[in-house]
């Protein structure tokens, strides 16, 4: 059963559209040329693309700067299942055509985490609490199907660098990649974000929350969210600006 719904939840999201969410960035630059759209309408038609036809699930949750709670967005992910215990994501700023692509993130299971050294643990964060809230969501696809997803997702742990701050630089991916966290309880997300989030793709953060009561809420492995011990790392100064908070 656990394997058809999943098999379900893989078909429906590759195969269903649903409503838009837009992107928070706008870049510089020249439209494209006729010349542009032809050569990429005959690469879509010629050309062989198996790891992008290989994202087959699309998350929606929130983010923040590893050490600046204060620095939270959205995150859009487009993700590929590797295996049993792998994940790997796309991340983006929107859900149309045209977003930009902000990030990466690896998703391991609780398993693969255990077996990681301390100084790589650091960078990791738990996806409990954002499953539990019901800020994490899987636009588009049955509640039932959903509700499996999620009893699969409780008890991982993800690694995520954002390589495009489009809180900070709207016109271009300037400086360096910053290592993301996941909220851990209540009272640290923005509530605004996830009523703007809510309202732009049709769901309810609170519906989900309590449709997961049942979801039963694993242990947090040592290591995990080292940001709430005041372990944080982080890589230097980065972006054309610098955060104001």
């Amino acid at each position: 059963m656990r394997n058809l719904l999943l098999l379900l939840v893989i078909i429906l999201v590759a195969s269903c559209g649903g409503n838009t969410s837009q992107e928070q960035t706008e870049e510089p630059g020249s439209d494209k040329s006729a010349k542009t759209e032809a050569l990429e309408t005959g690469s879509e038609l010629l050309q062989n693309k198996p790891p992008v036809d290989a994202i087959a699930l699309y998350l929606n949750g929130f983010h923040f700067y590893n050490g600046d709670m204060k620095g939270q967005m959205e995150a859009h992910h487009y993700c590929t299942k590797l295996n049993e215990d792998v994940t790997q994501c796309v991340i983006y700023d929107g859900n149309q055509k045209d977003a930009h692509i902000m990030g990466i993130e690896y998703i391991i299971s609780e398993k693969l985490f255990k077996t990681l050294p301390p100084e790589e643990k650091v960078l990791w964060h738990s996806h409990a609490y954002e499953v539990k809230s019901g800020t994490l969501v899987a636009p588009n696809i049955p509640q039932v199907a959903e509700h499996e997803l999620m009893e699969q997702i409780v008890s991982t742990y993800g690694k995520t660098w954002h390589t495009w701050h489009t809180d900070l630089d709207k016109e271009l991916p300037y400086g360096s990649p910053q290592l993301m966290m996941g909220f851990t309880k209540d009272g640290q997300l923005d509530t605004a974000l996830v009523a703007k989030r809510d309202k732009q793709i049709g769901i309810s953060t609170k519906e989900k929350r309590e449709n997961r009561n049942d979801i039963p809420s694993p242990e947090k492995v040592s290591g995990a969210d080292a940001w709430e011990q005041g372990k944080i790392v982080q890589l230097p100064p980065f972006g054309k600006k610098h955060h104001n908070h």
